[in-house]
């Protein structure tokens, strides 16, 4: 079977940034607030997150609902786990996700500062120094059969779409400027030549882009 890289929900400004600019513990998405670049997946019904009933149906729903479908495994950027920079000054940060991460599988974090693994409830951070392909390998290997997804920052997702080992990405552009921080692309036509492109308009006012393999 053929396990697939995917990057799934990834959500981006109207000009292409992922995050803002100035990540800190208070803010791990620095000056964009996520609340607001993630509304559209906060408004469903499925989103993991809700504490109250309701929520939309609908297209914005189905990939909501859909981002658990056969993942055995993530990989991210370190500086999607947390802000610190440079070596490790201890091991008592843990992510941003509390006691209950929401991955429910291994997770790979890219780093050149690699510390021992740790499990949270049902998921396991390792911490790994390696280029894209060789993280991928071991990602799979992890999954056992089912399908990776790249979890992001946007700088991790541009250094695997470079080295072409991308397979599917689903892409959200929600109408909002952030000016600066850490960018995906300048247009998504940047990426017509390798892959087939849908781009399909939300109710909700987001615009999503729907990429595969040629």
């Amino acid at each position: 079977m053929n396990q697939l890289l995917k990057v799934q929900n990834f959500t981006v400004s109207s000009d292409g940034f992922g995050a803002g600019e100035n990540q800190s513990l208070e803010r791990p998405f620095g000056h964009a607030d996520p609340a607001v670049l993630m509304a559209w997946a906060g408004a469903t019904a499925s989103f993991p997150n809700r504490t109250d009933p309701g929520g939309t149906r609908g297209l914005d729903d189905y990939f909501t609902r859909d981002f658990t479908h056969n993942i055995g495994a993530e990989i991210m950027g370190r500086n999607k786990f947390g802000p610190q920079r440079g070596p490790w000054p201890d091991h008592e940060w843990q992510g941003w996700w509390g006691d209950e991460p929401p991955f429910h599988t291994p997770v790979f974090v890219m780093t050149h500062h690699p510390r021992p693994s740790f499990t949270l409830s049902d998921t396991t951070f390792h911490f790994v120094d390696g280029d894209p392909a060789a993280v991928l390998a071991r990602a799979r290997e992890a999954a056992e059969g089912k399908d990776v997804r790249l979890g992001g920052g946007a700088t991790t997702v541009r250094q695997f779409l470079d080295a072409d080992l991308v397979d599917t990405l689903h892409v959200t552009v929600t109408p909002l400027r952030l000016g600066s921080g850490t960018k995906l692309w300048e247009s998504p036509d940047e990426l017509r030549d390798r892959f087939h492109l849908d781009v399909v308009p939300s109710p909700s006012g987001v615009t999503h882009h729907l990429f595969w393999r040629k």
